[in-house]
Parts: C-alpha cells; sequence; structure tokens
C-alpha cells in the first residue's frame, strides 16, 4: 500500500543513525564472509582451471552452496559454534564458496587455447603460463565471481538476525518492536546495500 511505503521511508528519515549502524553490523558480517570464502574458494578455483582438472568440484560446489538454505546451514552450525558471528560467517561464507569456486575455474579454465600454446612454444613455465597468460585474462570472469557472491552474502545476511548476528535482521524479524514501516523500511536499506555492491 502506498501509505505503508510512505511510512517505512519516513522510518527510514527518522532513523538514520540507527539503520547506519545496522547496516555497518550488516557488512562487517558480510564482509567477514567473503573474504574466508575468497581465502577458500579463489585459489581453489584457479589452480583446478590451471590444470583443467575437477570440473565437477567446481559445479558440485556452486550447486551445494545453492542448494542448501542458509537458514539450514546456520542452525547446523549452531551446533558445533554456538550463536554469534561466527557461526553466522561461516554459514555465509559456504553461501559465497559456490560462485567464486566456480566462476574463479571457469574463468582460469577457459582461457584462450592459443594465448596458452603460444606462450608455452616461448618457454614459459607452468607458473608464468598461470600469473602472466591465464589470470590476466581470467579477470573479468573472476569479478564475476566475486561480485556475485558479495550480492548473495550481502542480501543473505538478514538472515542471520535469527541466530544472534545482528545488522538489519534484527529490525526485519522484529515486527513487534518496529511495526511494518520499520521492517519494509530494513528491507528497503537491505536492497540498497544489495544493489551498492
Amino acid at each position: 500500500q502506498p501509505s505503508t511505503f510512505a511510512d517505512a521511508l519516513r522510518f527510514i528519515g527518522d532513523n538514520p543513525g540507527f539503520l547506519a549502524t545496522k547496516a555497518l553490523e550488516q557488512l562487517e558480517l558480510a564482509g567477514a564472509a567473503l573474504l574466508v570464502a575468497l581465502v577458500v574458494a579463489l585459489p581453489a578455483g584457479v589452480l583446478l582451471g590451471h590444470i583443467h582438472r575437477g570440473s565437477s568440484v567446481a559445479i558440485g560446489a556452486s550447486i551445494v552452496g545453492r542448494a542448501l538454505p542458509s537458514l539450514v546451514l546456520i542452525g547446523v552450525f549452531l551446533t558445533v559454534l554456538g550463536i554469534g558471528f561466527v557461526n553466522n560467517m561461516v554459514a555465509l561464507a559456504v553461501l559465497a564458496t559456490g560462485p567464486i569456486l566456480t566462476n574463479s575455474y571457469d574463468a582460469v579454465d577457459g582461457v584462450d587455447r592459443d594465448a596458452v600454446e603460444s606462450a608455452r612454444g616461448m618457454g614459459m613455465t607452468s607458473r608464468q603460463l598461470l600469473w602472466r597468460i591465464e589470470l590476466p585474462l581470467a579477470i573479468p570472469l573472476l569479478f564475476t565471481g566475486i561480485r556475485v557472491a558479495a550480492v548473495t552474502v550481502v542480501a543473505t545476511a538478514p538472515i542471520a538476525a535469527i541466530a544472534g548476528g545482528g545488522g538489519l535482521g534484527d529490525v526485519i524479524v522484529n515486527q513487534a518492536s518496529y511495526r511494518l514501516p520499520g521492517v519494509l523500511g530494513a528491507l528497503l536499506c537491505v536492497m540498497a546495500l544489495s544493489a551498492g555492491v
């Protein structure tokens, strides 16, 4: 309804500091999860793409990452890591691993074979091929995977509020305190964050 939307915008205007703090909490969680996923998935995808093996691993990671609901992952990690930041970060990192691993594999594996063979004919070693030929040519697709993962994590992070994750999800899951305009206002903030990534 138009009035509810207007009330949501009014809620944002009346609470900029509060919403900014919650948005920063969410970005901190999403950033940590993305960093963990990058450290794990990016080198693995690049290596597998370089040796042209493990496509099933990359595709499988992508399927698992998309098929497992974040809420289920958070619930599973609750038993091991407890409630809080680390639990939510690990669950979101698992979610981000799929697109990063798949795109990094595809990016390096799909580099023009003629360019690789020409460089190999000039006497380049395997490591030189990777750093001087394959990675520079793979960068656009590598960054596409990172951006997809970043948008996914930022948009999904509000779910973490259920397990003490904080962020804008605290507002979204607490309609009793913030009413519908507050919930919708926080959702609009999540949309803006996701669009800005």
